[in-house]
């Protein structure tokens, strides 16, 4: 069977990075998910109710606002984003929070002190999640807690999703939106992606059969929240909102205890 083409959802960084994601079964993910999507058939959101989403901006980024990918502030100089959203010069970051529409200045942005990312992103299948350390504390925002429970992780849940990511697959719009977007289950996830190797101790399938709703570039990193604890992150996927095709989330259950670790360094 043909491999598809496996993207991350950062936004797009370049053509190249993201053929070079094409992935097959057996194979670690080498070429592992670019920055790069965007929330589809989701609503608008605003930060000020969900403090703890935050913009990663890079200067790189092909949109004029700079936007990047997604991440969520976990303590007041902590932020947990994708591993494949970190991979460029640490100086060419900026955190915003409080920002519905990054065409805007408001809010409050910070550098980037320090970048850690599962080393065994791009070794392994799985692995997507980084910790971000801020050099301007977010001090007095709220801050969202960790899913720890792999149970969590029940078909039929319905997480959000946030970002400032595409609505539509090559459309930027900067602009925050949510959506629901229901567990799947692994099996569901194991069959559509079977050439593409996801990996059920490590991700999360959710979306819709039938398509219509998703994260999509711009949104990788970002959270994907139940239950007022951060569930998910933006992982990758197929497209965006494709049927057959759901979002990828890396798994932050299976990763909390070196997640808390990295976050109390």
């Amino acid at each position: 069977m043909t491999a598809k083409l496996k993207l991350t959802r950062a936004a797009f960084a370049a053509v190249i990075l993201l053929t070079a994601s094409i992935g097959a079964v057996g194979q670690a993910q080498a070429a592992q998910p670019t920055p790069s999507p965007r929330i589809v058939g989701g609503t608008l959101a605003k930060t000020a109710q969900t403090p703890w989403a935050v913009a990663l901006n890079n200067s790189g980024s092909p949109a004029a606002s700079g936007q990047w990918c997604g991440a969520t502030l976990v303590k007041p100089n902590k932020l947990v984003t994708a591993a494949h959203c970190v991979e460029e010069p640490i100086a060419t970051y900026t955190a915003i929070q409080g920002r519905d529409d990054l065409t805007k200045s408001n809010g409050k942005t910070s550098k980037i002190a320090k970048i850690w990312k599962d080393p065994l992103y791009g070794k392994e299948a799985g692995h997507d999640v980084a910790v971000v350390t801020l050099k301007t504390p977010f001090t007095g925002v709220p801050t969202l807690p960790l899913e720890t429970k792999r149970s969590a992780d029940a078909v039929g849940s319905k997480p959000t999703v946030y970002g400032w990511g595409n609505t539509q697959v090559e459309d930027q719009v900067d602009q925050f939106r949510k959506v629901v977007v229901p567990v799947l289950g692994d099996a569901y996830c194991k069959q559509a992606y079977a050439d593409e190797g996801y990996v059920a101790n490590g991700e999360i399938c959710a979306g819709y059969k039938n398509g219509g709703k998703d994260s999509c570039q711009g949104d990788s990193g970002g959270p994907l929240v139940l239950n007022g604890r951060l569930f998910g992150v933006v992982s990758w996927g197929i497209g965006c909102a494709l049927a057959g095709n759901p979002g990828v989330y890396a798994e932050v259950a299976s990763y909390h205890t070196e997640l808390t670790k990295q976050i109390n360094n």
